[in-house]
This record gives C-alpha cells, structure tokens and sequence, in this order.
C-alpha cells in the first residue's frame, strides 16, 4: 500500500512543542497550502491541512519553522478518534510529517526568510558555467 503525501505550504502560527506524558516531543499545527486556480472572484484560495511531527522533528521544527515561513513537508496521512470531554466521538485526519524542508523565500508580510543552508562561496554544483559535469567515472554507480 502507498500513502504518502508532499506538501509546500506556510504554517498559520508559530510551532509550540508539547510532550505526552511520557515525554515524547510532539508539534501539531496547520500548514496553509494554496491551489493551484483562482475561485470566481479572481482570488486564489488555500487549504488548512493538520499536520503532526513527534520526537526529533518536532523539535528542529519547532525551533526554527516560523508563523509564514514557507516550507515542504513529506510524510503520510493518518487517521484517529477519540471521545471528547462530553463523551462525543472526533475523528482526525492529519499529516504526519517525517520529513521537512526550509525553502525560502518570504512570508505573507514580505520579510525575507533564508533557507537553513550554509553560505559558502564553494560551488557545490557538479555543473559549472559551460553545462559541463565535474564527474569522474568513479563518481558512477555503473
């Protein structure tokens, strides 16, 4: 079976890291993921996935993922239930993220967000200026 989704969205709010009783990091919140068209009106919606992380992911992401920060997610979905205070029965249906990524570029107030990458000036491009590979046969799995 597959079940696997990939999402480029913005968190709605900053990430608060939580733990369960016995200690387990956890992140929930909800990433703003536009559509591809525009509605009626000329304005392009979004959709407001729920999203989980645990343990070492919940941590970094809660860290350094920021309210707008746009970022990618890969993980899977999962469903659950519980019984709320008044005895009623809620379904969930949520992401849980695996997998993330920083990519940059700005949040819906125009401040500019770097991506967690190092700034060095080596090229680390196999390809240089003329589209020519830096490869040697070795570098090969064939």
């Amino acid at each position: 079976m597959i079940n696997r989704v990939v999402l480029t969205g913005r968190p709605t709010k900053d990430l608060e890291l939580r733990r369960t009783k016995s200690g387990t990091s956890v992140c929930q919140f909800n990433l703003a993921v536009d559509r591809n068209f525009k509605n009626k009106s000329g304005e392009r919606e979004a959709d407001f996935i729920s999203c989980i992380a645990w343990k070492k992911t919940a941590e970094v992401m809660s860290q350094y993922v920021k309210k707008g920060s746009l970022i990618g997610v890969d993980g899977r979905i999962q469903t659950r239930s519980y019984n709320n205070k008044h005895d009623q029965r809620v379904y969930v249906t949520e992401v849980v993220v695996e997998n993330f990524s920083f990519l940059g570029g700005s949040d819906k107030n125009g401040q500019v967000i770097k991506n967690n990458q190092s700034s060095s000036n080596q090229n680390n491009d196999p390809f240089d200026s003329n589209g020519q590979a830096d490869i040697s046969d070795d570098d090969l799995p064939f």
